[in-house]
């Protein structure tokens, strides 16, 4: 099995991996932004600016806003040729050297971001629905970890944040990618503290975080928390904050729930997930979502 982060040493951090400062089209300059993230209670925070040529292929530098109790990881919103909808390319590139060259003549987005791969970042696609990718688009960037599974800023402003379905046809094709959720906050007003990830690192260390994002260590989450999975023989167990419905999804129609006032845990029959992967989603009595990352089984 792979991508079981419960019973690692470390502890869970909360952060935000899209974001937007004045250095590109956020409205506010990198310390504040920093700073509303930290007293919200993020454990860390990467600023994603648009890297094109208007903003001057900004890498922001946000080191020095490191501390004993808050990380911020160096990190880009990569933008180069067009997907099949005639928009332009949206690809998360987080953990990046701050000397990240831009594009060269004739390099394309799937070239591009695999020089971001290899330079050590998680690649994710950002907002699938939002900007209209399509899975053959997907298909083609072989580099990325991740897809954008919820973004607060596109769902709460045109109701096309929410890539799930996305992700599940990605999986159903065969394709190893984790989902992640996040805020891709522009005006830090009703854009942010909507989508977050809880990352499993023993440290709070940038690279520590990225390697743990890379291999799937994380939960993302709108609200509820997920205490623990495990699995023992054919029976996963699950414990979580209260919750009105704990289910759990697989290839194709597979799945299964328990639905109640309050539940904190369940237990599910697996066997019939085992040929493939199995993943489990928290939803609270207000709605809101934690998604776990797929479990692999081969």
């Amino acid at each position: 099995m792979q991508n079981m982060p419960f019973n690692l040493p470390g502890n869970f951090y909360r952060g935000n991996l899209h974001t937007h400062s004045d250095h590109s089209d956020g409205k506010h300059p990198t310390a504040e932004v920093v700073r509303r993230y930290k007293e919200a209670g993020y454990d860390f925070l990467s600023l994603t600016d648009h890297f094109v040529e208007t903003f001057g292929y900004p890498i922001n530098d946000t080191r020095e806003f490191c501390t004993d109790d808050f990380t911020t990881i160096v990190a880009t919103e990569l933008h180069l040729d067009k997907i099949k909808s005639g928009v332009i390319w949206h690809v998360l590139a987080v953990g990046l050297p701050v000397d990240f060259e831009p594009p060269k003549e004739g390099e394309t987005i799937h070239q591009l971001s695999q020089r971001a791969a290899d330079a050590g970042a998680f690649i994710g696609l950002c907002h699938p629905s939002w900007h209209g990718l399509t899975l053959e688009d997907a298909r083609e960037l072989k580099c990325a970890h991740s897809v954008e599974i919820y973004n607060h800023g596109s769902q709460v402003e045109i109701n096309r944040g929410e890539d799930v379905p996305f992700w599940d046809q990605m999986l159903n094709e065969g394709h190893r990618v984790s989902g992640y959720a996040t805020d891709d906050a522009h005006l830090m007003t009703h854009d942010c503290f909507g989508g977050w990830m809880h990352v499993k690192s023993e440290s709070r260390d940038p690279k520590a975080l990225v390697e743990a994002m890379k291999a799937g260590h994380y939960y993302s989450s709108q609200g509820p928390e997920i205490y623990n999975m495990k699995i023992e023989g054919d029976q996963l167990h699950i414990t979580c904050s209260p919750a009105s419905n704990i289910s759990l999804q697989g290839h194709g129609s597979k799945s299964s729930y328990e639905m109640g006032q309050g539940l904190t845990e369940a237990t599910f029959d697996i066997t019939k997930f085992k040929d493939d992967y199995v993943r489990a989603t928290v939803v609270d009595e207000n709605k809101r979502n934690a998604w776990t990352n797929p479990i692999w089984f081969n």
